[in-house]
């Protein structure tokens, strides 16, 4: 299993050699959150973002008889590195907790705190259909057949992760003979659609190179009601030997500049072992040192793009060209 995961990671150290450029870089901020999956589009060339929310719920387990109240922090610091495709990413949460169970009818209290998790990662993107799919030409004789469903959006943008999980120390979080080094991979789609919508695919494999490793899917849906507010709705499915659920979350962003976004959101489940629900806020801020167009290649909505700014330069030629 370990040498496997390392012929993937050369893969993608191998594609990430190729002289391609994608179009990542996007006028405002592109934040993961509030949902727990990730993108397909990276943040762009020497952009800096930080991600980072508070969070507070409860797990109730019927079988262990066991009351859990936590709360914690996540976080996730990304760069766009070398070129548009890749992106570096440092993703993790500090959590605190504490549970309750009843022995010999008194209530017992437990007390744990540590980091949850913490991943090194690399994301590429191997495919972005508004580079490599030409858009239909507009047809000048049938407004009908401009409005006809193009098979065409359905194909997503796709690109590939690869990360490492690290625990420093003693973790209470870790299962019992779990190492503190792990392998994590992840397929990842993105289809963005007219009218604001956005579809986000995560096929994840978690912990290869252990006894027990986890396999999760993720699908989250978007949509931008505004230019500044946005909601999410995002199912869940973990499965593993040690903990399998269903976990929806949904939540809303708002866009308070190009470079700063906030939200709220929350998650439930629908079992009992443990039933669980938490609400969340956070935060995502960027650094923009981006200093190239956005798009780098030869691409047709590059070229619309290109073709625009040149023209809003030329109307205001004293001012800052707002994209």
């Amino acid at each position: 299993m370990q040498k496997s995961f390392l012929n993937f990671v050369c893969f993608i150290f191998l594609i990430c050699c190729v002289n391609i450029s994608y179009a990542q870089y996007t006028e405002t901020i592109n934040s993961n959150r509030p949902g727990a999956s990730q993108g397909a589009f990276s943040v762009g060339t020497n952009v800096l973002q930080l991600e980072a929310g508070g969070f507070y719920g409860n797990d109730k387990h019927n079988l262990r008889i066991t009351d859990t109240d936590l709360y914690g922090v996540d976080y996730s610091l990304r760069y766009g590195l070398f070129f548009e495709a890749l992106e570096v990413s440092l993703t993790g949460a500090f959590q605190a907790e504490t549970t309750t169970i009843n022995i010999g009818g008194n209530d017992e209290e437990f007390k744990r705190s540590n980091f949850r998790a913490n991943t090194l990662g690399l994301k590429y993107m191997i495919f972005d259909p508004n580079v490599s799919i030409a858009p239909d030409k507009p047809n000048l004789y049938s407004w009908k057949a401009n409005q006809r469903f193009k098979w065409k959006t359905l194909i997503p943008a796709v690109a590939v992760y690869a990360g490492a999980n690290f625990s420093l120390g003693e973790n209470p979080y870790l299962q019992p003979g779990e190492k503190n080094f792990s392998p994590k991979v992840a397929l990842i789609t993105q289809n963005n659609w007219q009218g604001g919508w956005v579809l986000v695919t995560n096929v994840i494999a978690d912990k290869l190179t252990e006894a027990e490793p986890s396999f999760t899917g993720m699908v989250t849906l978007t949509h931008t009601f505004t230019q500044k507010f946005a909601g999410f709705l995002e199912y869940q499915a973990i499965f593993s030997n040690i903990y399998a659920d269903d976990i929806f979350r949904t939540g809303l962003a708002y866009l308070v500049n190009d470079d700063l976004q906030v939200d709220i959101s929350g998650l439930l489940n629908f079992k009992n072992t443990p039933s669980r629900w938490q609400v969340a806020a956070g935060l995502s801020y960027r650094f923009d040192w981006h200093s190239q167009d956005e798009f780098l290649d030869d691409s047709d909505e590059g070229d619309f793009r290109r073709s625009r700014t040149r023209a809003q330069q030329e109307k205001v030629p004293n001012e800052p060209v707002q994209q």
